[in-house]
């Protein structure tokens, strides 16, 4: 498959965007009230935090991907 610049573009910026945003919301998760109960981690914070991982995950392979296509085009 053959990737064009305009998509490798696209797919490069999609993979910073993802780096800007969701650090941003980990923290914002982090300072929530819900997030500790007594001091340790509750549900709410464990399971943003691996949605913040997986996405995290996501965008970086798609990062990569456009712009190994980038280098290729």
């Amino acid at each position: 498959m053959v990737i064009t610049r305009r998509w490798a573009i696209f797919l490069t910026a999609v993979g910073v965007w993802t780096w800007v945003i969701w650090p941003r919301f980990g923290l914002a998760i982090w300072q929530d009230d819900r997030s500790f109960a007594d001091g340790r981690p509750t549900a709410f914070l464990l399971i943003h935090a691996v949605l913040i991982a997986a996405s995290l995950a996501i965008g970086t392979a798609v990062g990569v991907l456009g712009v190994k296509a980038w280098r290729k085009s």
